[in-house]
C-alpha cells in the first residue's frame, strides 16, 4: 500500500468515472479495511456480521458518491483517510444496530421465561395426584361452576374470572372458598361425613 504511484493513476481513472478502476482500488484497500474492522469486532458479534459486510457497504456508498454526488479526492492519502473514517463509522453503526437487536432479543427471552409456567418438577405421581384432585373438585362443584374452575386452573384472578363468567367477584371468591373448605374436610379423613354447608 506504500506504492501510491499506481494508486494515483487509479484515483484519476476513478475520478473520471471508470468503474474498473473502482474495482481495482477496492481490491487494493479491502484487506486493510477488513483488518481494521476485525480488530474491533467483538467475539459475540462475529456470528452476526463479517468485516466484508462493512467494507462492501462502504464501497457501495462510495461508488454512488462518485457517480451521483461527484466525489473527488485530491490524493491517495485523502482517499485512504476517507475510506478509513467511513469504514469505522459504518462499523459503529452496525455495532449499535446489533447491540439494540441483541438487547431486544434478551428482553423477549426474559419475558418468555417469566411468562412460562413452571415445569412439572414433581414427577408422575404428583401429576396423578393433581389429576385426582381436579376430578374431586369437579365432583364437588355444580356443573355450572366448572367453567369458573377451569379459568382458575388456567391462572386467572378472581376479578378476571368474574369478568369472563358474568359473576360478581365476591361470588367467585365465595365459590372458591367453599370448595377449599370441602376439599380440606375430605382431606381430614371425613369423607363419610357431609361437607360443611356453604
Amino acid at each position: 500500500m506504500n506504492e501510491d504511484g499506481p494508486l494515483e493513476a487509479l484515483l484519476r481513472q476513478l475520478g473520471a468515472g471508470d468503474i474498473a478502476a473502482a474495482e481495482q482500488v477496492f481490491r487494493t484497500y479491502e484487506p486493510y479495511l477488513r483488518k481494521v474492522v476485525r480488530r474491533q469486532l467483538p467475539t459475540r458479534l462475529r456470528a452476526k456480521f463479517d468485516s466484508i459486510d462493512v467494507v462492501q457497504s462502504v464501497w457501495a456508498d462510495m461508488l454512488q458518491g462518485f457517480r451521483e454526488a461527484g466525489w473527488r479526492f485530491p490524493s491517495v492519502e485523502h482517499l485512504r483517510a476517507f475510506l478509513l473514517r467511513a469504514t469505522r463509522n459504518r462499523f459503529i453503526d452496525r455495532i449499535r444496530q446489533y447491540q439494540a437487536s441483541a438487547e431486544r432479543e434478551q428482553q423477549v427471552a426474559r419475558d418468555r421465561e417469566e411468562a412460562a409456567p413452571a415445569g412439572d418438577q414433581t414427577g408422575p405421581s404428583a401429576a396423578a395426584q393433581a389429576d385426582e384432585l381436579w376430578e374431586q373438585m369437579l365432583a364437588l362443584c355444580p356443573s355450572e361452576h366448572h367453567p369458573l374452575l377451569q379459568l382458575k386452573r388456567e391462572g386467572y384472578s378472581s376479578e378476571e374470572i368474574a369478568r369472563r363468567t358474568g359473576l360478581h367477584e365476591g361470588s367467585v371468591r365465595r365459590i372458591l372458598r367453599t370448595l377449599a373448605r370441602q376439599l380440606a374436610f375430605l382431606g381430614n379423613g371425613a369423607a363419610d361425613s357431609p361437607p360443611p354447608a356453604a
